[in-house]
């Protein structure tokens, strides 16, 4: 082939994929950093970091929404942990509050986004940044990306008390149920940590247990049927005069029949 052919081959290859990974990390649009959103009741919270966590089904994840009080923090790197590598956290309804409450949208701060993180900064370090993103279905886990104290609200009727299915960390968080919704705080969390939640539907417990109950049953029932059929093939073989043990010649002789 001619050199020149493959050397043009190769250039061609290496512009698509710079351009492809231009693309993926070319940021978040403002479409999506303007997106609508309401985080006045997270904005009500005492806790310096205040999220929400929304439900997901069998097709569409959950989605989370956090405020941030800065407190003295100019810029967040925003990224999730994955087995290989940190990735950039995919953000969306970005908001930021100077102390005087004058609010700004997304798409007026300096957001980027690179190969393992999305970095927002703010132009007072001692304003408030609320965002939203997605979290599981049962599960949640985020970094706690400033130190101070966290405050979450599972989705309705969603609980983590039940140690098979539910689970909190870091421990120590109190617990408090409002309006049908597990609430958890923690004092203190460091921006270190990583907040790990499971939790699951209050009503899915009973139907746990239900569904225990009946396999258990039916495994009785199973086990009795099994006994029962054994026991009527013992006294058949009895009547039949077949049931002698081969190993007993106590009385000298062989089985019945035979000489």
């Amino acid at each position: 082939m001619n050199r020149r052919l493959v050397l043009g081959m190769v250039a061609v290859a290496l512009l698509t994929m710079g351009a492809g990974c231009t693309g993926f990390f070319g940021g978040i649009s403002d479409e999506q950093l303007d997106r609508e959103q309401n985080y006045s009741d997270l904005r009500d919270s005492d806790a310096d970091v205040a999220m929400e966590l929304s439900s997901g089904n069998v097709i569409n994840s959950g989605e989370f929404r956090a405020v941030y009080d800065l407190n003295g923090t100019e810029e967040l790197s925003l990224h999730r942990s994955t087995i290989y590598r940190d990735e950039p956290l995919q953000i969306h309804s970005v908001r930021y509050w100077y102390p005087n409450g004058t609010e700004v949208t997304g798409s007026e701060l300096e957001v980027s986004q690179g190969r393992s993180a999305t970095t927002v900064a703010v132009p007072d370090e001692n304003g408030t940044l609320a965002f939203s993103g997605e979290a599981g279905r049962k599960t949640f886990r985020l970094p706690a990306y400033v130190d101070g104290s966290y405050e979450v609200t599972l989705p309705e009727n969603h609980r983590t008390t039940n140690f098979l299915f539910g689970d909190v960390s870091p421990n120590g968080a109190e617990r408090e149920i409002v309006d049908g919704q597990e609430r958890l705080y923690w004092e203190e969390i460091e921006a270190d940590r990583t907040i790990s939640l499971r939790y699951y539907l209050a009503r899915d417990i009973p139907v746990f247990l239900g569904l225990i109950g009946i396999a258990v049953l039916l495994g009785g029932i199973g086990i009795g049927y099994y006994y029962r059929q054994v026991k009527r093939l013992q006294e058949q073989r009895e009547q039949f005069g077949i049931d002698v043990d081969a190993d007993d010649d106590s009385d000298g002789g062989g089985p019945p029949g035979l000489l």
